[in-house]
């Protein structure tokens, strides 16, 4: 939608790239009002405090100059931090410790849904409506997801007083399913051994960000310049990173069950996210097999680093701080990638720099994940 808006609005090339960089930046500057509110309100709140910033920023930037479309976007990039990190902390709470992989899987595989779903259908709808009607559409899907939300902390509320084995308890804020599968370590070894993996697992998602927001950037004008692809064909191919994440999503919990090990997923994603750069170096005339391989590796490799911050978490506040320097981190270097490799590009004149660097940060995460995932499963 950005040359409709820009027309439309008047909006500056600095203006456009602050459009599509704001959300991500945010991701990473917001991540300690996250947790502060976490904290004071509790994750149901936190929960509805996302899905109403949604609902506003997406209303907001339909309407409006251009300063209104940018403050519209910098609302939903807060809220989106929110969820970001409080997801994590209700699946460490809420979830039986052996579903940790599957339920974070769904939960990567909805995202990928969610991007497809407006990757496809936005143009259209702004063909038939105007940019402003088909960005302010999808705020009918945050209203679902609201409304649902709505009726779920009810519901969760009425159980407070009588707590049921498998869901979480008013007390404790625990599950005694999750008590079972995963005993608590003892303090202070066990503060120590989270605050390694933690370091580790940020390594870890600065390679998967950097490379994820880096391949979703330049994927497209990389197969058009490389291959020759028109831009219809170049996008359709680059979609598919996209809707391969969903495979990854889902088969990291298979392999975790399978395996019975941490490390074995995260090493099977970062076999694959090699392969990506290194595919396309060697072998580009193969640019579909590697964009679906790397497509499965970013929707695992994320799975596979939140289900250890899930699993290694003991308290909600654990989890929600561990998160926090996870995705700050991550997200900070995301901001810096794709402008890096537009620039390698731009300088090299190829885009064999800007491969090198996709296959560095895939390195990263490969080293940083299973270092934190050896690391988790050894017994505290």
């Amino acid at each position: 939608m950005l040359g409709p808006i820009r027309d439309d609005t008047s909006l500056n090339a600095i203006g456009a790239g602050l459009l599509t960089g704001l959300p991500v930046l945010l991701f990473a500057l917001a991540t300690p009002l996250a947790t502060r509110w976490i904290r004071r309100f509790g994750p149901e709140a936190v929960v509805l405090l996302c899905l109403s910033g949604v609902l506003a920023g997406t209303v907001i930037r339909s309407t409006g100059p251009a300063w209104v479309v940018l403050a519209g976007t910098a609302v939903i990039g807060i809220a989106i931090t929110l969820g970001n990190i409080v997801v994590p902390v209700i699946i460490r709470r809420d979830v039986p410790w052996r579903q940790v992989s599957l339920a974070t899987g769904a939960y990567s595989a909805a995202m990928n849904v969610g991007s497809m779903l407006t990757l496809v259908v936005t143009a259209p709808l702004a063909d038939a409506m105007g940019w402003r009607w088909a960005i302010a559409a999808w705020a009918v899907l945050t209203a679902g997801g609201l409304a649902y939300w709505l009726w779920w902390s009810r519901r969760l509320r009425a159980r407070a007083t009588a707590p049921v084995p498998g869901l979480p308890d008013a007390a404790t804020g625990t599950s005694s399913a999750g008590a079972v599968d995963a005993p608590a370590p003892a303090p202070g070894a066990g503060r120590s051994r989270f605050r390694m993996i933690v370091v580790l697992l940020t390594v870890a998602f600065c390679g998967q960000s950097g490379a994820y927001y880096a391949t979703t950037t330049w994927l497209p004008t990389l197969l058009g310049d490389a291959m020759g692809l028109a831009a219809g064909a170049s996008g359709a191919t680059a979609s598919l990173f996209q809707v391969a994440a969903i495979v990854g999503a889902f088969g990291v919990p298979v392999i975790t069950l399978r395996a019975r090990r941490h490390w074995v997923p995260v090493a099977v994603m970062g076999a694959l996210w090699i392969a990506l750069p290194l595919g396309l170096l060697l072998a580009p005339e193969t640019y579909v097999l590697w964009s679906i391989i790397g497509g499965i590796a970013q929707g695992g490799g994320f799975t596979a680093i939140f289900s250890i911050i899930a699993r290694v978490a003991v308290t909600d506040a654990q989890a929600a701080s561990g998160s926090a320097w996870v995705q700050t981190g991550g997200y900070l270097v995301a901001t810096v990638t794709p402008p890096l490799a537009g620039w390698l590009n731009a300088t090299s004149g190829g885009w064999t720099a800007p491969l090198v660097l996709v296959l560095v940060l895939t390195v990263l995460f490969c080293t940083g994940g299973l270092l934190a995932a050896r690391l988790a499963q050894r017994p505290s």
